[in-house]
């Protein structure tokens, strides 16, 4: 059976602390500290001594001539028993979206490449830094953010904002997984003035 972690649960450049030496392509050994999940209540935590894993790119997404930031960034003691922030930040700087993503979250999805029962911790670490490593491969990226021929989502954003978004040109949607079947696909509203989750995928 399947561990209880497990069950819980584009090339971009990336660092990785429990792999050795960033490669020549890395981009984040010089890039500032991350802002906490929550300003009001900041770890004190050292950002640079707890960081397990980052990989970023930059891609359009909230304005059509200016990419945007693409992050994530686990932290903790271990990979398996870390937590991922995923930001994206506009050009301006201005943090547009941000989600907390436990390992475990990165993780799930490894049942569906198994072919034995159980996975061993290198496996699963080897996995969730491929995970990590995939996260904005180009094929998570689409434009238009919605296609003029799909079907509204209930439980999503409200229909005026999924309306107003089929019918603008040049958007452009991210869509992740999060779990084992929980695929999530987010936009920037220009109605709303924020990101919004337009539809779902899986399971």
């Amino acid at each position: 059976m399947l561990t209880a972690a497990l069950l819980t649960a584009c090339s971009t450049p990336s660092t990785d602390r429990s792999a050795g030496p960033p490669s020549a392509a890395t981009d984040s050994s010089d890039a500032p500290p991350l802002a906490p999940m929550d300003t009001t209540a900041a770890s004190a935590t050292n950002v640079h001594s707890d960081t397990l894993k980052a990989v970023r790119t930059r891609h359009l997404f909230s304005s059509p001539s200016a990419p945007d930031l693409f992050q994530l960034v686990l932290r903790g003691d271990s990979l398996l028993g870390g937590e991922a922030t995923f930001t994206i930040t506009a050009a301006d700087g201005t943090v547009i979206f941000r989600e907390a993503l436990s390992s475990a979250d990165l993780e799930a999805s490894m049942v569906y490449e198994m072919n034995k029962p159980d996975a061993t911790r290198q496996e699963r670490e080897a996995f969730l830094r491929r995970r990590m490593g995939e996260f904005f491969a180009p094929k998570n990226f689409h434009q238009p953010a919605i296609d003029p021929k799909a079907t509204y989502q209930p439980g999503t954003v409200d229909r005026v904002v999924w309306d107003d978004l089929r019918k603008r040109n040049g958007t452009v949607s991210f869509q992740y997984l999060v779990g084992k079947e929980d695929g999530r696909r987010i936009a920037w509203s220009p109605l709303r003035r924020q990101v919004v989750r337009i539809g779902g995928f899986g399971g």
